[in-house]
């Protein structure tokens, strides 16, 4: 048996190797990559308790984590590979938006890939500790978890198949029907909402401070990189739709990443 430490070093390797796929494209540490590890993980998680790896308490609240985890990063990589493969234009955005990746050290890529192994461990550390710590089922704050998580998933997948039809219809406009109403970035309001109920889940498992910084420093980790890419996103549709007045019209009411929240804009205006 292994200890909590060595549990989440294992961990951090799968998610290492998976999301390795980054050395290739740069871009895809953060996209696929970061769904093979999300999915990975789980099934490791998973398949350590069927065996035994370390010590703690099996139950079905595990299978269904595993399982969410699994349908997360399926979908999200799954998603990307199809859209890149199929759509000429959204590679070439892909291609400016991340530059010439030839020029970037192989050291830079590297630690790179070490932070984002870590902080995807981090992620699934709620679902870790639900297990490595052994406590007796409880029921009320998982299932709430687990709630939470799967309306994420659902908006995610929504708002992607919502801009993918949207933008067929017309190519030259932002998605502006739909969850794209609500707010101008469903898909990553969406990311915050499943890892907000993952979070959730695993509350009442917590057992010492430093679970609950591992917990909670991962939840804020996501959160602002949810913002940011919000943000060189509203900066590139500025660059592309920014002189249409139908586009104005449409930023300066719709929130940008959380509904009902008056923020509207993530990028100053240019005077």
């Amino acid at each position: 048996m292994i200890g909590l430490w060595g549990f989440f070093g294992i961990l951090c390797a799968v998610c290492a190797v998976l999301c390795a796929v980054g050395f290739y494209k740069f871009v895809y540490f953060l996209s696929i990559g970061y769904g093979f590890a999300v999915a990975g993980g789980g099934l490791f998680v998973l398949i350590a308790a069927l065996t035994h790896l370390t010590e703690g308490t099996f139950s079905w609240i595990l299978v269904v984590q595993a399982v969410l985890f699994f349908a997360y990063g399926f979908r999200l990589s799954g998603f990307l590979l199809i859209r890149e493969i199929k759509n000429a234009s959204y590679r070439k955005t892909l291609k400016e938006a991340t530059g010439d990746e030839k020029k970037m050290p192989v050291f830079v890529k590297a630690t790179i890939w070490i932070c984002v192994a870590v902080l995807y461990t981090a992620q699934l550390s709620p679902m870790v500790f639900r297990y490595v710590n052994g406590r007796k089922e409880d029921l009320i704050l998982p299932l709430i978890g687990i709630a939470i998580s799967v309306c994420g998933l659902v908006l995610e997948t929504l708002a992607d198949a919502q801009k993918t039809a949207q933008k067929k219809e017309n190519p030259n406009m932002v998605a502006t029907k739909g969850l794209y109403k609500m707010v101008r970035c469903p898909n990553y309001f969406g990311e915050i909402v499943f890892w907000t109920g993952v979070f959730v889940a695993g509350i009442s498992v917590y057992q010492t401070a430093w679970q609950w910084i591992v917990a909670i420093l991962a939840l804020i980790c996501i959160t602002y990189i949810m913002f940011n890419g919000a943000q060189r996103l509203e900066k590139r549709q500025n660059g592309r739709y920014g002189d249409m007045p139908e586009y104005q019209a449409y930023t300066a009411k719709t929130p940008i990443i959380l509904p009902l929240l008056p923020i509207y804009h993530l990028v100053k205006k240019e005077k």
